[in-house]
C-alpha cells in the first residue's frame, strides 16, 4: 500500500481541522478549537486502482506571533494550502506560504483552497487578486468544510498530483 504525507496549511481559523474533520470523520463543527502543534490523522483512499494510506498533518495557523515549524514538513508528498475567502490577509498570508514552503522544503505538489464558500457573499477575495493567483498556475479550488462543498475534490485531486 502507498502511503502519503499531506500538511494542511494556512492562517489560524481558516478552516484546516474543519476540511480534516469532514474528510475523515464526514463531521462538522462551529464549535472552533486552536490546533496546538500538529493533530495526525489518517485515511485510506481508492485512486483509480490504487489504495493510498494519507497522512493528515493539520498543523497549526501561522500568525504574526506564531511561525510555522518547518520541520512539520520533512517528509510531506503534499500540501493544502488554505485561505479563508472571508478574510483577505488569509489570502495574502497563503501566497507568502507557497513562496516559503518552496524555499524550506523545493517544489511539492500542493493544491490552493479557498475555504468557506458557504459564505461566499462575504468574500473579500477581488477580481485583481484572482487574477493574479490565475497567473500563477496554480490548482485553485474552493470548499465549504460546513456543507461539505469542494473538500472530497481537494484532497483527490492533491493526491492525484502526489501520485503523478
Amino acid at each position: 500500500m502507498i502511503q502519503k504525507k499531506i500538511c494542511m496549511l494556512g492562517s489560524f481559523a481558516v478552516g484546516k481541522t474543519s476540511l480534516v474533520r469532514r474528510f475523515v470523520e464526514s463531521i462538522y463543527s462551529d464549535t472552533y478549537l486552536t490546533t496546538v502543534g500538529v493533530k495526525i490523522d489518517k485515511k485510506v483512499v481508492t485512486v483509480g486502482v490504487r489504495e493510498v494510506t494519507l497522512v493528515l498533518w493539520d498543523i497549526y495557523g501561522e500568525d504574526d506571533f506564531q511561525k510555522i515549524r518547518w520541520s512539520y514538513l520533512r517528509g510531506a508528498s503534499g500540501y493544502l494550502l488554505v485561505a479563508d475567502g472571508t478574510r483577505r490577509a488569509t489570502i495574502k498570508k497563503a501566497l507568502e506560504l507557497e513562496q516559503k514552503t518552496r524555499e524550506e522544503i523545493g517544489p511539492i505538489p500542493f493544491v490552493f483552497v479557498v475555504n468557506k464558500s458557504d459564505l461566499v457573499q462575504e468574500w473579500e477575495l477581488d477580481p485583481a487578486m484572482e487574477a493574479q493567483i490565475a497567473t500563477m498556475n496554480w490548482a485553485i479550488l474552493r470548499s465549504s468544510a460546513k456543507t461539505g462543498e469542494g473538500v472530497e475534490e481537494a484532497f483527490f485531486r492533491l493526491t492525484r498530483k502526489m501520485l503523478g
